[in-house]
């Protein structure tokens, strides 16, 4: 999308219109994230890229009501933690999940689903305020125009739902909360808190304190009502302990949710829906001609999800290429590309490796040449739709490697200009 332009005067620009941005991390981890770039698209491939997001959500949703009803065996399989499973099936809201992020890939045949985020979705600042000052810079339409005005309504409908079920008169205490020493963490949040435009507080997440059955406080010991925990995964949640490892504070804090006494967003339920193992059991249903769906949701599932499953024996039958995640990972961390039992790729790291790990048909990443701070280079790249309160929302599309990981860049969209 750049004219020809020297690697210096690239980095120059590139800094001018960063600079400007408030509270914005172009630089992690001392390298390169937000590019000084844009892929123009089509209004049509955005219109898409909505309906997928949406039918998409539909299939997890109604999924979400068939899991609160089964057993805990089930649920176990699935590779919901066990300790969890007392508070599971609560359900603060009508929809499963305030914001969730789906992962999607453009492929030949269309596009295609390669996992939800449904619990603690990152991306909300570059798409929904940082792609709009790219597109100034390079004086195209922005697809997410208008669309943050859209997130705090949601946002604010579902503060409101959950105060209403709660039952709180009074004006109640919001806190917006995150680990304050990861950069993208806490601007995320703070800039959520700043959409919703409601009287809340952001309060780093070492400085609350839970009293057991009594409620959870903020750093000037006042009880909180509603914490927003938007990238604090509920996984690690529950692992929390005090400082001498005798309790269990994060289980403590999810028995004053389900017992009315702190209300959470996301809720509870979202976190039903982030194992990668509910897409093995969605493909698994489809194949079985499962009541549950519709015959046009069963069309849904083929057209947009991939072939998954909890063992890799249809991959190993067919020779096809296949990838291994675990069901609970983020940023591609222990990620493997295989053909049979060869390993043809894998991520470094191997955090989640005691994880369920599921079994995916591996699909290739289109490729793109993009400009970086140190010149241009073919990247793989990967849509992030936002759902929002179960209606599609704001696109953004990252640049990396097949697998996708934390060293992948922001790359701005903007919409073509259409032929007369």
């Amino acid at each position: 999308m750049l004219q020809s332009v020297s690697i210096e005067e690239h980095r120059r620009k590139r800094q001018e219109v960063y600079s400007k941005l408030d509270s914005f991390w172009q630089d992690l981890h001392d390298s390169e994230y937000g590019l000084f770039d844009i892929a123009l698209l089509e209004k049509s491939e955005i219109e898409e890229i909505r309906l997928v997001t949406k039918r998409v959500g539909r299939i997890f949703f109604k999924v979400g009501q068939l899991l609160r009803n089964v057993p805990d065996e089930l649920l176990l399989q699935l590779d919901i933690p066990k300790d969890i499973l007392p508070f599971i099936r609560h359900r603060a809201l009508p929809v499963e999940t305030v914001i969730a992020r789906v992962d999607l890939v453009q492929t030949k045949h269309g596009f295609k689903l390669l996992e939800i985020n449904s619990d603690t979705p990152t991306f909300e600042k570059e798409v929904f305020y940082a792609n709009g000052k790219l597109c100034q810079a390079f004086q195209a339409e922005d697809p997410n125009d208008g669309l943050v005005a859209k997130l705090g309504i949601e946002m604010r409908k579902a503060l409101a739902e959950v105060l209403h079920v709660a039952k709180i008169k009074k004006e109640p205490h919001i806190v917006f909360t995150s680990h304050d020493d990861h950069e993208e963490d806490k601007f995320t949040t703070k800039f959520l808190m700043d959409v919703a435009n409601v009287k809340a507080k952001y309060v780093p997440l070492h400085k609350l304190t839970i009293i057991r059955n009594e409620g959870l406080y903020d750093d000037e010991g006042k009880r909180i009502d509603v914490l927003y925990r938007q990238t604090y995964p509920l996984e690690h949640l529950i692992e929390d302990v005090t400082a001498d490892a005798t309790e269990k504070i994060g289980l403590q804090l999810l028995e004053l949710v389900i017992s009315n006494k702190l209300q959470m967003l996301n809720p509870i339920s979202a976190f039903l829906l982030q194992s990668k193992a509910i897409q093995a059991l969605i493909w698994g249903m489809m194949e079985a001609n499962h009541p549950l769906f519709t015959d046009e949701e069963k069309q849904w599932i083929t057209a947009y999800f991939l072939p998954t499953y909890l063992e890799p024996d249809p991959f190993l039958q067919n020779g096809k290429k296949y990838v291994q995640k675990p069901s609970f990972g983020r940023e591609g961390d222990t990620v493997s590309i295989l053909q049979g039992n060869r390993k043809l790729m894998e991520d470094v790291h191997k955090t989640y490796e005691t994880s369920l790990p599921v079994f995916q048909e591996y699909i290739d990443l289109p490729s793109k040449e993009i400009y970086t701070i140190h010149g241009k280079k073919e990247a793989k790249i990967l849509i992030g739709s936002f759902l929002i309160n179960g209606e599609p929302c704001g696109i953004g599309l990252r640049a990396g490697g097949q697998i996708t990981d934390n060293n992948a860049y922001f790359l701005p969209i903007g919409l073509k200009l259409e032929r007369n």
